[in-house]
Order: structure tokens, then sequence, then C-alpha cells
């Protein structure tokens, strides 16, 4: 079971400490104490709290697609030149960048601004661990 320090869980979940400390004095988590005496939650309990507390924006494209991996978003950036395209949008807490041709831009009539859905539907999905971590 990893554990985390208060502060980490706070910042993995989006909240202040002190919103971290209510939700172990309310139950919502359970803390231990690490071998230097300091609070510390299991990793495990604040993933589940962060998937429980997520709240993507609803897709509102009403397209039925097999690709589970949707992001809902507002265009941030264009980079194009005649051919290419580099769309930036940001979806929730996270960046997303497409390069597509500059056409699309046009068909899709994408502008600083717009709502756009990113759809990523990919046979690699590479996962890393910090260095350190175990």
């Amino acid at each position: 079971m990893p554990l985390m320090r208060i502060k980490d869980a706070a910042s993995f979940l989006g909240v202040s400490d002190d919103t971290v400390r209510r939700w172990v004095d309310s139950g919502a988590l359970e803390a231990g104490s690490d071998e230097a005496g300091r609070m510390v939650v299991d990793g495990y309990r604040v993933a589940l709290l962060a998937r429980d507390q997520a709240h993507a924006v609803a897709d509102p494209s009403g397209v039925g697609r097999s690709a589970r991996n949707r992001f809902v978003g507002l265009v941030t950036d264009i980079k194009r030149d005649t051919v290419m395209a580099q769309v930036e949008m940001q979806c929730g807490p996270f960046r997303v960048v497409s390069l597509m041709s500059s056409e699309a831009v046009d068909d899709l009539a994408l502008e600083l601004g717009s709502v756009a859905i990113a759809v990523v539907k990919s046979t690699t999905v590479i996962v890393e661990t910090p260095q350190g971590a175990s």
C-alpha cells in the first residue's frame, strides 16, 4: 500500500491540505503515520477519491463512438501554416495537443475559445512512475 503525505494527497485532489485533514477527521479518508511521525494516507484511497471527485465536462456532441478517452475542453492556441496546424486545448486540468491539417481546422471552424472534444484511440499507452517510486 503506497502511502502519501497530506500535502501530496491535496495536490493530486486539487484541494488544500486543510481540506484533506477535514476529510481525515470526517472519516472520508483514513490516515496513519509514517516512520517520521507525519500524517499519511493510503495512495489507493486518494486515487479512488480523485476518481469520485472528478467532474468531466459532458460531451456535447451526441455522437456514439468506440473511443473511451474523450476530453471536452476549450481551444487555447492554434499554430498553423499552409498545410498543417497544431491545436492546443485545455481539458479540465489537462493540456491536450493535436496535429492536424490546416484544412481540418477550417472545416471544424476552430478558433481560440471554441469548445472542442479531443478523442484519443490508441493501442499504445505508456505508463511511467516517478524516479525513486517503489
